[in-house]
């Protein structure tokens, strides 16, 4: 099953879908958009999180809140947990 949250009031207007396994994943990408930006830690095993932005935004127009709200549904995710602080996070 495929995860949706909300972005915090204050990020915008956003929905945020996760994957926990390749299944999941799978299905995200199937049915992604060009919009959809996303986001998993480099080199570790954690959740696939995408955003989708309006039509006609970019990477660029992601506030700070919403990139917050991304990295920590990767980061509570995975399987480091809270180790993953100091690694990369691929956007």
């Amino acid at each position: 099953m495929v995860f949706y949250f909300k972005a915090r009031p204050e990020a915008g207007d956003y929905t945020i879908f996760m994957g926990l396994d390749k299944f999941e994943n799978e299905e995200l990408i199937k049915y992604g958009f060009p919009e959809d930006i996303w986001f998993h830690v480099d080199k570790m095993s954690s959740a696939h999180v995408y955003v989708r932005l309006r039509k006609g935004q970019t990477i660029d127009d992601i506030s700070e809140g919403l990139l917050e709200d991304c990295a920590q549904l990767v980061k509570a995710n995975s399987i480091q947990g809270n180790s993953i602080c100091s690694s990369p996070l691929s956007i």
